[in-house]
């Protein structure tokens, strides 16, 4: 994949790792042009290329009471909102063949969730828009099925594919890095690393999922030492009161700081 070949994509030349960031899912306009709107503050700043990430829906939800989102095309539009107002580039998942379609008409790279990466008929239908395909590794998969993954892709002839490690299941209400799957699935595709997803804590018996945010920052250094291509992470004014998924995103407040010191780590280690 050639990130130069995402349009809109700034600061490509600038040696730092790319960033997908944003909030778990899309709750409304205003928030997601707060969030976008600071996180292009902070990476023009640290000149690191951005593509904003938001869920326009949420399929993968353990209780049928979970916020799921606010309508697919509001949401898409709310996201194309953002691209066009900051010309910035939108990541966002599809659960559902139609889905590929329709959120191609909205955003820069189409998401395969981790639990549908091995749904052949969803990775095509991506593949087959001429998106870009951010191909989510399984937590139950090793990081060299993956191959298996991007080759459905560039088997489409759509070589602009990527894959995201998200954590390996540990246990039954656990995730962890394997940090020895990085340089494996970098021979497949470019490579990034899901901070925030990797400190979930699923399966809880409330059936609200749990996490680790405290360890963002230690896993997110770890990541980029071992040379990551991208950094996903989820971010939110108020974590505590996110739709989705706020146990583990990051709270907005603290994202330059994380940046500046990962920025420097990758400074340091493009010299040695």
């Amino acid at each position: 994949m050639k990130l130069d070949l995402i349009p809109q994509l700034k600061h490509i030349n600038s040696g730092n790792f790319f960033l997908l960031a944003g909030p778990c899912a899309i709750e409304n306009e205003d928030m997601a042009l707060r969030i976008a709107e600071r996180v292009v503050e902070i990476t023009d700043k640290l000149e690191i290329p951005y593509i904003f990430k938001g869920s326009f829906k949420k399929a993968n939800r353990s209780r049928i009471d979970s916020f799921t989102g606010i309508g697919d095309e509001k949401a898409l539009k709310i996201l194309r909102k953002v691209s066009e107002t900051f010309n910035i580039p939108t990541v966002t998942d599809i659960h559902e063949v139609s889905d590929a379609k329709l959120a191609a008409e909205y955003v820069d790279v189409l998401q395969i969730p981790a639990f549908l990466v091995r749904q052949t008929d969803l990775v095509v239908a991506a593949a087959e828009t001429g998106k870009v395909v951010n191909l989510k590794k399984g937590q139950f998969m090793s990081p060299e099925s993956m191959q298996h993954a991007v080759k459905k892709v560039t088997d489409c002839n759509n070589e602009q594919v990527m894959v995201t490690d998200r954590g390996t299941m540990f246990g039954y209400q656990d995730m962890l890095v394997d940090f020895r799957g990085i340089p494996t699935m970098r021979e497949f595709a470019p490579t990034v690393l899901d901070v925030t997803h990797s400190l979930q804590q699923p399966n809880q018996s409330s059936g609200v999922t749990g996490g680790r945010p405290d360890m963002i920052e230690t896993i997110a250094r770890a990541g980029v030492v071992n040379n990551v291509d991208g950094l996903f992470i989820e971010t939110h004014f108020d974590p505590a009161n996110a739709k989705s998924d706020g146990a583990n995103m990051l709270d907005l407040q603290y994202l330059e700081k994380l940046l500046s010191n990962l920025v420097a780590i990758r400074k340091t280690i493009n010299t040695l």
